[in-house]
């Protein structure tokens, strides 16, 4: 998984030399970043089945839907982490050589699908999990997904480094200017983009005085 990560924009204020200067301001950029291990993991398995007639293919689809349902039971995994991601039923074909040799597709019943996603809490299963359910009957296992049960708290931390990073910054440039800083003014986040994307902010601190 992506490591989360964060940039702060911090505009911090350094008294001026004399008491009739404007302030000045010491602009830095604070930077995060955190390896975070997933907790959890989003694996789409689907079933087909064939009948002779639009009920006989849903009824054995639904019996294989079933089955995978009991197999992740086998594995701890029941109610909310376990739901229907998609069904579908479509006349099925064959292909066929006429007695001129030509080849055709020719109707061969229907064909149902039923897509089950199983969320896994425990990773360390994963492997095992997809291996039983292809032996159980599943079809095709999707792409498997990874995420975080709090990705807000992972955020949060990251958020908390970047702004100690930039009050290091500028607590460095205005020891070197021999300015003091004074108190953060304001800090402002813009909207959050998606998991994978860096946030910003810009924080402003009040005056300071020389040091």
């Amino acid at each position: 998984m992506r490591a989360a990560t964060a940039g702060f924009l911090a505009l911090l204020l350094a008294g001026p030399a004399f008491a009739d200067e404007p302030p000045g301001r010491i602009g830095v950029i604070g930077r995060a970043s955190r390896e975070v291990a997933p907790d959890f993991a989003t694996v789409e398995v689907a079933v087909e089945s064939r009948g002779a007639t639009p009920t006989a293919a849903l009824d054995q689809n639904s019996a294989a839907a079933r089955k995978v349902v009991e197999l992740a039971g086998e594995f701890g995994i029941t109610g909310p982490d376990l739901a229907t991601a998609a069904v579908s039923l479509r006349p099925a074909t064959k292909t066929v050589r006429d007695p001129g040799g030509q080849m055709r597709d020719v109707p061969d019943g229907y064909q149902a699908t039923n897509a089950v996603s199983v969320r896994v809490g425990d990773l360390k299963r994963l492997g095992a999990l997809m291996r039983r359910l292809l032996d159980g009957g599943a079809d095709r296992i999707g792409g498997v997904a990874f995420g975080l049960t709090d990705p807000g708290q992972a955020e949060n931390a990251v958020r908390a480094d970047a702004v100690r990073d930039a009050k290091r910054q500028a607590e460095t440039l205005a020891a070197a200017a021999g300015l003091r800083l004074g108190r953060l003014e304001s800090l402002v986040s813009p909207p959050r983009q998606g998991a994978a994307m860096p946030m910003q902010a810009r924080a402003f601190a009040a005056k300071g005085v020389p040091g």
